[in-house]
């Protein structure tokens, strides 16, 4: 073994999200098949060793930028009642996440075909907000709010993801926060026997 230490630098915060904006703003320039980490590279003035370095690979990169530049985190949500937990979310949603509806349709039709961006955008966004939410129903069962045998209950994922795509393709509009909102009183709440 040799007796020298090789230490990886770490980014700085402040570093690290001014890399993933340009990275997102790349990918919305160019799509992500177009994207390379020399664009990345000359973009940000960072060597590629330092984005394999810190992200392994232009997925994973990719994944962590979009998670850094996404405002609405469903973890960081707990009101202490599903209902309020649920608005909250989609006033977020509504609020601020629009303007990834177009990146993010982009991304999930490139990880049809890349299986290492589809298990990226997984690990580092999909599974992260889908065990939030997970944890968010059961903290709902346990307060009594919900019952344990909901039918409901495993498509809440699906039915806050619908609208945000379905109202940009059939009504060519934003799903604002004002839709999100009416949209959960009169379909999620209720299908939740939250109503």
């Amino acid at each position: 073994m040799s007796d020298h230490v090789i230490r990886l630098s770490r980014l700085t915060a402040e570093r690290e999200q001014e890399i993933c904006d340009a990275t997102i703003r790349l990918v919305c320039e160019q799509g992500y098949d177009a994207l390379t980490m020399d664009a990345v590279a000359a973009r940000t003035k960072c060597s590629k060793a330092t984005l394999y370095r810190q992200w392994t690979s232009k997925p994973r990169l990719v994944a962590v930028a979009l998670r850094h530049t996404r405002p609405v985190l469903t973890a960081d949500i707990d009101t202490g009642s599903l209902a309020g937990d649920l608005r909250e979310l989609v006033r977020r949603m509504g609020t601020e996440s629009n303007r990834d509806v177009d990146l993010m349709r982009g991304l999930s039709q490139a990880a049809v075909n890349n299986p290492d961006l589809r298990e990226a955008l997984r690990e580092v966004l999909i599974d992260p907000d889908t065990d939030a939410l997970g944890a968010m129903l059961r903290r709902a069962v346990w307060r009594g709010e919900l019952a344990t045998d909901s039918a409901a209950a495993p498509f809440l994922t699906y039915a806050l993801v619908g609208p945000m795509i379905g109202r940009r393709i059939l009504d060519d509009r934003d799903a604002d926060a004002e839709f999100m909102t009416r949209y959960l009183e009169a379909v999620i709440l209720p299908a939740l026997d939250l109503t």
